[in-house]
């Protein structure tokens, strides 16, 4: 029998509504399936218990509807700044953060550079849609030459309007000494959320065994902020942002921690089996 993860909760009365089983997002979003995967990672390493998640202000900012583990509210920008206190004053815990583009990469972006420079342990999953998708779609700092958005009518021109360029993030934090392991996945087909589901449990089981801030950049359909239709919103992913934004895995540490031993890795002998709900 194929089980829900025990990562997340059964039901979500907390989002109210006549569909207790539906998340809040948007049809075709992926946030869903990211935190889906995060949810799974914490049940099958054995964490959940003892993690804190620290959510966002984004479309995100619910998070603490879904995830059956100990949640924090970050304001806007500040997950990173946030999650840097939990790891100082929780260090044997496993601390998560999560923001989005306009989050992480403007409004918070300071915070996040200085916590992954400084190697604070925690695992950060960075949502990367190319649009501040909450606010109306406006243009984020990874919004593609070109791109429409309410701020950019006419697309984005780094060079006439002074728009500036894309920002990859991901190998922004890279090149910091304090970064142990940096990583960019999609969740835009089923191959690709099979890789960053690798990833992310890699992040978590770095940050576990202490080697200071791990990150895992994951690419996401946002078919409302860019007025497509969810099939249309995949191809568009893969067309366009995978070129500006490459996938795999982009630093990785020196040595490689030991796995968590198997006895660790389940809440429960019968969740062995976890899968999709």
């Amino acid at each position: 029998m194929i089980k829900r993860s025990t990562g997340l909760y059964q039901e979500f009365p907390r989002k109210g509504g006549d569909a207790p089983r539906a998340t809040h997002y948007c049809a075709g979003c992926g946030h869903g399936i990211i935190l889906k995967l995060i949810g799974e990672a914490m049940a099958d390493l054995g964490i959940q218990d003892d993690t804190v998640f620290v959510g966002p202000v984004g479309c995100a900012t619910f998070c603490y509807y879904y995830y059956d583990c100990g949640h924090i509210s970050a304001p806007h920008g500040r997950a990173s700044a946030v999650a840097t206190g939990l790891s100082r004053v929780l260090p044997d815990k496993p601390i998560i953060a999560y923001q989005g583009d306009g989050d992480l990469g403007a409004i918070g972006f300071n915070n996040a550079f200085q916590a992954a420079n400084r190697g604070e342990n925690f695992a950060l999953f960075f949502v990367n849609n190319a649009v501040f998708a909450m606010t109306g779609g406006q243009m984020a700092p990874t919004t593609l030459i070109g791109q429409k958005a309410t701020t950019s009518p006419l697309g984005r021109d780094p060079v006439e309007a002074g728009m500036g360029y894309p920002i990859r993030v991901g190998e922004l934090l890279a090149t910091l000494d304090g970064t142990a392991y940096i990583a960019r996945g999609s969740v835009h087909n089923a191959a690709n959320v099979r890789k960053t589901r690798n990833y992310i449990r890699k992040a978590l089981e770095l940050q576990m065994s202490g080697v200071g801030f791990t990150m895992v950049e994951i690419l996401s359909q946002c078919p409302t902020g860019w007025s497509l239709d969810p099939d249309q919103s995949v191809d568009w992913l893969e067309r366009n942002m995978i070129p500006v934004f490459p996938l795999g895995e982009i630093k990785k540490p020196v040595a490689e921690p030991e796995a968590l031993p198997a006895a660790a890795k389940l809440n429960s002998g019968d969740e062995a089996k976890l899968g999709a709900a």
